[in-house]
């Protein structure tokens, strides 16, 4: 995909008022992250699960990891999904404490582009938010490895699992981020990688830039503005002229 340069007059009129990124898979390759640390936690409990690659990229049709826990609990042993959630959040805080030692030790980085687009948009006075279903320590600490201690005062607004409980597909998360901004959804775009990231944009209707990666790139993403592997290519400027196509 090639982009036409826009000029620094048109960025600075551009009716894009606010960028709006999903974290998990979008802003960096953390899901691998994520099943290593599963297993992890798995291990520690004595448990003799251990999930795949593959059986990862099934599993994340759910959104949510304790969720993604209690779905593999039900599928595997048949006990109602009420019964599961003591034994899958006290799993699931075990999993983000290896996560989060995980990120901080500098297992992940950044996708390509993300920096510069942050950092652009900064500069260009775009507002930025957050719009994810992972928990706020997973954001805190992926963020602040990468984008330094004072990552905070980037995103206007962060919306995250603990704020938005009704995970993607829904657009609840969305649908809050527009609401602390005041903004209309057509004022924003999205950033996101997976079908189910898009459905929950597409419902609040904002205009979506989809960053494929190895866990998603089956995904359908009919209606979104585009797909590309990365955003090293696609700067603001290119995201302007996106919008500006999205909302003719």
């Amino acid at each position: 995909m090639s982009f036409d340069t826009v000029s620094i007059d048109f960025i600075s009129g551009c009716d894009v008022k606010a960028i709006i990124f999903d974290v998990d898979g979008t802003m960096a390759d953390t899901e691998d992250a994520h099943r290593v640390a599963f297993n992890r936690a798995f291990d520690q409990a004595g448990l003799s699960w251990h999930w795949s690659v593959d059986e990862y990229r099934d599993l994340l049709s759910v959104a949510g990891g304790q969720e993604r826990i209690v779905h593999f609990l039900h599928t595997n042993t048949g006990h109602s999904p009420t019964s599961l959630y003591d034994m899958a959040r006290s799993l699931h805080q075990a999993k983000t404490q290896y996560y989060v030692q995980s990120i901080e030790e500098g297992s992940v980085g950044l996708r390509p582009g993300i920096a510069e687009l942050v950092a652009q948009a900064t500069e260009q006075r775009v507002r930025l938010a957050i719009a994810t279903t992972t928990s706020p320590a997973n954001v805190v600490a992926l963020l602040s490895t990468q984008l330094g201690a004072k990552w905070a005062n980037l995103f206007e607004v962060v919306e995250d699992a603990a704020t938005a409980p009704n995970k993607k597909p829904c657009p609840d998360v969305y649908l809050n981020v527009l609401a602390r901004l005041g903004l209309a959804a057509e004022e924003c775009m999205a950033i996101e990688d997976s079908f189910n990231g898009l459905a929950a944009a597409q419902r609040a209707g904002i205009p979506t830039v989809i960053t494929r990666n190895a866990y998603t790139q089956h995904h359908k993403f009919d209606g979104a503005v585009a797909v590309v592997n990365d955003l090293g290519g696609v700067d603001l400027a290119a995201l302007i002229q996106l919008h500006t196509q999205a909302i003719k």
